[in-house]
């Protein structure tokens, strides 16, 4: 056995000692919400436990409580809707900075990035009283257009160094050919880095999915999204473990869906660009 293989084997031992460590928080979760609350409570948890479907029928309303599907629709069309707005702004101004470059383009690169760099709250108040005044607080789409201006910045960052890889070439045959600036960058560039904005997309899609802070401020009834929903669950009467973790367990399946589903694309993405 040679030493090449003893390190590959270890360090595919170690990847494999990682994705555990990783999934572990996710299995116990799991198997938490099929536990009753006197179960789940106990401590040292009991792995040998009864399996039961109460925590699921709690948080899904069967026994009297609030719906959830208004909340995950409002998380679908905040999250897709934003999401797809990121992509047809984000394409057109990375290829400005990648392919057809303006002036100062590394300027330009650096102001998007450190437009991340204030903190979330900070911008909470301006925020609030923005919508305040213009009567959008519990409105679905100012989340729309504020997820859109968040997930902007870090989706032009990354798709101008997808963009970087297509060959000029290739553009500038379908200009001589009489392709316009919309039709180049629809039919030539976008499937070329076809994985770079999959890998965009998805990262874009988590972080409107995940986020919490501005949606606990600015909606209340109406636009309520799955974060804020499972917040109620916490409740002057204490932790429901077992709810909550089922709760968690399906708000977590339409990001893991997604991931799944593009996970191809996504290494290629992630990776495209990083062998010369």
């Amino acid at each position: 056995m040679t030493a090449t293989t003893v390190r590959r084997g270890g360090l595919g031992l170690l990847a494999w000692l990682a994705g555990i460590v990783f999934f572990l928080p996710i299995a116990w979760m799991a198997l938490t919400s099929f536990h009753s609350e006197a179960d789940a409570a106990t401590n040292p948890p009991s792995f040998t436990a009864a399996f039961t479907l109460d925590g699921y029928r709690e948080f899904f309303g069967t026994g009297g409580g609030a719906s959830p599907w208004p909340a995950l629709l409002n998380s679908a069309v905040a999250s897709l809707a934003s999401t797809l707005l990121v992509l047809l702004l984000a394409l057109p101004a990375a290829y400005a900075l990648s392919i057809r470059r303006v002036r100062k383009w590394t300027d330009v690169l650096f102001f998007f990035l450190s437009t991340k760099m204030l903190p979330a709250v900070a911008g909470l108040l301006p925020v609030y009283l923005f919508a305040k005044n213009a009567g959008m607080l519990d409105n679905i789409w100012l989340l729309v257009v504020l997820y859109t201006s968040m997930n902007l910045p870090i989706a032009v960052w990354m798709m101008q160094s997808f963009l970087a890889e297509v060959p000029v070439a290739v553009i500038e045959a379908a200009q001589i050919d009489g392709a316009r600036l919309p039709t180049v960058l629809a039919r030539v560039v976008a499937p070329i880095a076809l994985p770079g904005i999959a890998a965009t997309s998805l990262i874009c899609f988590i972080f409107s999915w995940n986020e919490l802070l501005f949606a606990r401020v600015l909606t209340g009834v109406v636009a309520e999204t799955a974060p804020v929903f499972l917040t109620g669950f916490i409740t002057s009467q204490g932790l429901f473990l077992a709810k909550v973790c089922a709760a968690s367990l399906v708000i977590s399946l339409p990001v893991l869906a997604a991931g799944f589903a593009a996970q191809d694309k996504l290494v290629q993405g992630l990776s495209l660009g990083a062998v010369k």
